[in-house]
């Protein structure tokens, strides 16, 4: 599984990899509302480490992750930067109180609250990253629309998000394939060599007809489905979906329990109020 992409057109062999697409569609969809319904640490640190777990499980290509993993944690850390300039003593309105750690001046100064803060921030956004790796590294375009038509999505709306996802691999590689060329005719895209305004030209002059040619792609595909009567039933099946695994059934537990965890966070909030998260001093 080395060489898996960011987009599979074939189901890996992992434990994940051999679950249904309603049974992935369904535990994306309602971990990524549970991590919008809750603030709680004690909450979003085990779904953390389980959504690592179970990206390492899946053996994915470390040299295509990391420059998104690198890209993602630097850009939540400078928010969380930004924040702090220009609300210093944010974590007062967030978790209802003020312990200043340091004091540069009258000004800036960092609170114990607000560090507590800004680190559950920032694991309830690395925690739906990393969720969301997981399921685009589990699933392929067909698992996809099958899943998002088992909740009930209209299939030609279904059949729409799998097109669109079949494509990015083939406008990927076409890309790689074309720049490879152009350097070999003299193009320089080296980093060390040319400017980043000359690369960014460059990459966009290769990417703009990718992108118009798979328009006329996606339009006789669309001719092709109409003149086979595409849309004229009420239902259909898909050929990815697979009679339930003994995972699936595993994974119902685990459904029954992100409901009934779901309906508990919404009481709290209702109940208890959503303004202040939970920390150990208050």
């Amino acid at each position: 599984m080395n060489n898996r992409l960011f987009i599979n057109l074939h189901p890996g062999t992992t434990y994940i990899d051999k679950l249904t697409g309603k049974t992935k569609v369904r535990l994306f969809l309602l971990f990524i509302v549970i991590l919008i319904a809750t603030w709680d640490l004690r909450i979003i640190l085990p779904l953390f480490v389980l959504f690592l777990i179970a990206l390492l499980s899946l053996h994915p290509s470390w040299k295509r992750i990391r420059p998104l993993v690198i890209f993602v944690v630097a850009v939540n850390l400078l928010n969380l930067f930004l924040m702090w300039l220009v609300e210093p003593d944010y974590g007062l309105q967030m978790v209802g109180g003020s312990t200043i750690l340091f004091r540069f001046n009258s000004y800036a100064i960092v609170t114990r609250e607000t560090m507590w803060y800004f680190l559950v921030r920032f694991m309830k956004f690395m925690a739906t990253f990393l969720v969301s790796l997981v399921f685009i590294q589990s699933i392929t375009p067909s698992e996809l629309a099958a899943g998002l038509y088992s909740i009930r999505m209209p299939y030609k709306g279904c059949f729409i998000v799998e097109l669109a996802f079949r494509y990015i691999p083939d406008i990927a590689r076409d890309f790689s394939n074309i720049k490879i060329s152009m350097q070999a005719r003299g193009m320089e895209l080296d980093s060390r060599k040319t400017k980043l305004s000359t690369r960014l030209k460059q990459n966009v002059l290769i990417l703009a007809p990718l992108i118009i040619t798979s328009f006329d792609r996606v339009g006789n595909i669309a001719n092709a489905m109409d003149l086979r009567g595409f849309g004229k039933g009420k239902t259909r099946t898909y050929y990815s979906e697979h009679e339930d695994t003994p995972g699936d059934r595993q994974m119902r537990i685990v459904i029954l329990f992100q409901i009934v965890l779901f309906v508990l966070l919404v009481i709290h909030n209702i109940r208890f109020g959503s303004d202040l998260i939970w920390s150990p001093w208050y």
